[in-house]
């Protein structure tokens, strides 16, 4: 995060002429009437343009049976395809029998492993989580909204750790779950993540796969959402978890869950999740009661479309070049907007979906509320953190790959003009 300079320094008449100069600014903006959205993290029309060749690869004539003869027109295929399975296993640096492929969304697998712990447990629980005086999981903020949200639904408490830039607080992370065994789990999106973009340091990797636990069924659900997403040439390394939790004694600690939702179509993508054999063992005795297999055609049609690693990462440059320019103009505004202004900081990510800003503590649903009024709808503030709180009400999720150039040069515009317009009521209201 870089922290910037200024407006601490200046006298109250100055502050109150800058505000009336951006108060001037703002109505304008507000008298155009503007609709623009940067609330989620979704790819642009130009961005699902890349896959549209998909839709040809498999003939309407032709037999459409996988590499082991599988019809994938019909039932069966359990935990996916052979070659659907060793493309997500290279992707993720797991073997192929430590996958099973799913449907279209990782969203949907995570989900689904959370409530069939909590009907039945995972491989070693002692009951069904839900028989439990109380679930609990910890969840590293700011975060991805939709994992808290999936807790609250299944009433499981979620507790807060502060993220650092190698990761969650580990130092609290370790304290909390030595002493606790109803902490069944934590939420990690591991890799450029969500909204801070941080990839987490080997030190964090290896601490979470051998720090001791007071619950012996305790779970890493490991998101590795953004594992591809890159917007340099120069990527960022994860340590290998699933690796890290066998090395460690712990092989079945770890839940990794990835996707092509944002690499193909988010609509219509392919999913997967990674553990030990042990553990997906288990799960397929109860996957096997709730389906007799996913799409296999869309895992066909997708594997027939990316091939490989290699043909992976040429397709994944294709999305970089759309959506770097666009988070290198967001970067930029903030450093004209706000960079002297000693009011704001904010990530710089080489990979993934979003830019994260904290504002002066206090400011952040304000903020929000303001850009709303002029014609920006951002993710709501709190959003970040469990439960819609955030603590110091400081955090705002920055979404820049849907909007075109010019739509996202305007939203950001108005965004710098809202927190200096809330940032400058907050210092004179503390003179």
């Amino acid at each position: 995060m870089k922290m910037v300079t200024g407006y601490a320094g200046w006298q109250e008449d100055e502050l109150r002429r800058e505000q009336a100069r951006l108060q001037a600014e703002y109505e304008a903006y507000r008298s155009l009437n503007l609709k623009l959205d940067m609330s989620r993290g979704k790819p642009c029309p130009e961005q699902l343009q890349l896959s549209n060749e998909m839709l040809d690869v498999l003939p309407s004539g032709e037999e459409l049976r996988a590499e082991d003869g599988t019809d994938c027109r019909n039932y069966g295929g359990l935990d996916g395809l052979p070659e659907a399975k060793r493309f997500f296993a290279e992707m993720l640096g797991v073997q192929s029998s430590e996958v099973i492929v799913q449907g279209n969304s990782s969203l949907n697998l995570m989900y689904d492993a959370l409530a069939r712990a909590m009907l039945f447990g995972v491989l070693g629980s002692e009951q069904p989580w839900s028989r439990l005086p109380s679930v609990k999981f910890l969840c590293p903020s700011p975060g991805y909204d939709r994992h808290f949200a999936i807790c609250e639904q299944l009433n499981i408490e979620m507790i807060t750790v502060d993220m650092t830039p190698e990761g969650p607080d580990m130092d609290a992370v370790e304290r909390l779950v030595a002493e606790d065994d109803s902490i069944k789990g934590i939420w990690c999106v591991p890799k450029y993540s969500n909204p801070g973009g941080v990839t987490y340091s080997d030190e964090t990797v290896e601490r979470l796969a051998r720090m001791k636990t007071r619950a012996g069924d305790f779970r890493i659900f490991w998101d590795d959402a953004y594992t591809v997403h890159h917007l340099t040439s120069r990527h960022d390394e994860l340590k290998n978890m699933l690796e890290a939790c066998s090395n460690a004694g712990h092989p079945d600690r770890v839940f990794i869950f990835a996707s092509t939702s944002k690499v193909t179509f988010p609509g219509s993508g392919v999913a997967a999740l990674a553990a030990s054999r042990d553990n997906l063992s288990h799960l397929k005795k109860q996957l096997s009661v709730q389906t007799i297999g996913p799409d296999k055609v869309n895992q066909l049609r997708h594997i027939r479309f990316l091939k490989d690693m290699e043909h992976l990462g040429r397709h994944m440059e294709k999305h970089a070049a759309i959506i770097k320019p666009k988070f290198d103009l967001v970067l930029n505004k903030l450093e004209s907007g706000l960079g002297s202004k000693d009011i704001a900081s904010w990530s710089k990510p080489s990979g993934g979906y979003f830019i994260s800003l904290d504002t002066m503590d206090g400011c952040a649903r304000e903020v929000v509320q303001r850009a709303a009024e002029a014609g920006v709808t951002l993710t709501p503030a709190g959003a970040t953190y469990p439960y819609g709180r955030d603590p110091r009400d400081r955090n705002i999720r920055i979404a820049p790959t849907y909007p075109s150039l010019e739509e996202l040069a305007q939203a950001i515009d108005i965004l710098c003009v809202c927190v200096q317009l809330i940032s400058i009521d907050r210092i004179l209201a503390e003179q």
